[in-house]
């Protein structure tokens, strides 16, 4: 229903969004991408606009009954569901409002692809993006959003100006680094705790007319991981990750870098690659626009999806590791984790990044100047529970192998995580985060998936 109240067995809401208690829309809201953990909500809730948010929130509060902001699904380990609570379906709320020099303000249901092109054919982008560009807005900025430029300009969650959030007590506010800036750095990578957000200003830079695109091979992760380093301290690509893809004699390390170009100026190769340590002869080399360098996954996506593999469930790890660190883990998860294991199109990603370009204080990264960031993208067999449960259990044990190295989890990913891991795992921030909590959604009713109240 829209334009009327909606009805709700303890009483009437006057809003303008949808709210469903179908079967389809309950189930389809009980299930995210990782299809692991499967939540049927007692509602999903679809806003027109950030008063329907502000409404159903002070609603919800009113009942007690949780809620829970979701994007665009792509949550592994239900931290976007609401059992018996009521799902938030933001994904209608994505307009692009402004797009001005430096800034664009956008809805917090707008995917990373749509900013893309609604900010590129005016010369600006934002600094950092995210591999897959499918991600919502709200998504990425409630965990942190970590890319292959977060080398230079951090996390996504770095570089936002401005937020609009409805608050676990149903108020609507608007917070930046100057105003309100205690909600502010309670909602950047804050998981959803404090308060769900509806819009967003984000920084632009200019963006490149094109891109050359390096993929180089390496005999073993340690060079690979010693490379990246090299280019850390000069700094010399924009763009800058690295993987571990499968091949026919196991693991394949893999660095991607590339390099903004404006013909008729072209990058000098040899300059760029001269004194890196990759596999001679092997090197691949492509130019291309911007956006389809920004939005090469597309194609990913849809042979996954014609596959069905995008319909498995992903149980997927990532963690931060310390640069000091990383090469042992990194060898001991290769040789734990096989390329059989993974599925044909998963991967271990590695992007490092130096710690001083972080601002975002309640992300928690560890206490190294260089980090990398370390995911194991990896698909299970939809049809043999036993084995998604041994992957869970493996990520868990792997998070402890992590943490007892100095290293700290991402909160994107499937590990099993409990109140007192939640604590140890906000460290210091725990008290700001709980005090913020208690403030602005003093019910404890946004965003139960996670786990931490």
């Amino acid at each position: 229903m829209t334009g009327r109240p909606a009805e709700f067995p303890e009483g009437r809401l006057s809003v303008r969004g949808r709210l469903a208690h179908d079967k389809a829309s309950r189930s389809a809201a009980g299930q995210d991408f990782g299809r692991v953990v499967r939540q049927e909500p007692w509602a999903v809730f679809r806003p027109e606009s950030a008063e329907d948010v502000s409404a159903l929130v002070r609603f919800a509060a009113a009942q007690r009954r949780a809620v829970a902001p979701r994007g665009r699904g792509h949550s592994t380990f239900g931290q976007a569901q609401a059992a018996d609570g009521i799902v938030l379906d933001l994904s209608g709320l994505r307009a692009v409002h402004e797009v001005g020099p430096d800034f664009m303000d956008v809805d917090a249901g707008a995917s990373w692809r749509s900013v893309v092109l609604a900010t590129v054919p005016r010369g600006l982008t934002p600094p950092v993006l995210t591999d897959y560009l499918g991600l919502s807005v709200g998504g990425t900025l409630s965990v942190g959003g970590v890319g292959g430029a977060t080398h230079r300009h951090g996390m996504q969650t770095d570089n936002v100006l401005r937020l609009d959030v409805v608050t676990g007590d149903g108020v609507a506010r608007t917070c930046s680094a100057h105003t309100e800036s205690t909600l502010f750095h309670a909602v950047l990578g804050g998981l959803g705790q404090c308060g769900v957000i509806t819009r967003a200003r984000l920084r632009l830079v200019p963006a490149p007319a094109r891109v050359r695109r390096y993929k180089l091979y390496y005999a073993t992760p340690r060079r690979l991981t010693a490379d990246q380093r090299r280019l850390l301290a000069s700094d010399r690509f924009p763009y800058l990750e690295g993987q571990l893809k499968p091949d026919a004699s196991g693991w394949r390390p893999r660095l991607e870098a590339a390099a903004f170009f404006s013909p008729p100026e072209l990058p000098l190769d040899e300059s760029l690659l001269d004194d890196l340590g990759h596999e001679r002869g092997s090197e691949e080399i492509e130019d291309l626009s911007y956006v389809d360098f920004v939005d090469r996954l597309t194609c990913s996506e849809a042979d996954l999806r014609a596959t069905g593999e995008w319909f498995h469930p992903h149980p997927w790890w990532n963690a931060f590791l310390p640069g000091s660190t990383v090469d042992d883990l990194v060898e001991e998860v290769a040789a734990r984790v096989t390329p059989d294991d993974i599925g044909a199109g998963g991967a271990l990603l590695l992007y490092p990044f130096t710690r001083r370009r972080l601002t975002t204080p309640i992300v928690r990264t560890p206490d190294d100047p260089v980090v990398f960031l370390f995911a194991i993208l990896r698909t299970a067999p939809p049809d043999q529970p036993t084995a998604v449960e041994e992957i869970i259990r493996l990520n868990r044990a792997l998070y402890e192998q992590v943490r007892a190295a100095g290293g700290t989890r991402y909160p994107v990913g499937t590990v099993p995580f409990d109140r007192a891991d939640w604590v140890r795992h906000f460290g210091t921030a725990w008290p700001s985060l709980h005090e913020a909590k208690e403030r602005y959604d003093p019910h404890h009713v946004l965003t139960p998936g996670q786990g931490i109240f």
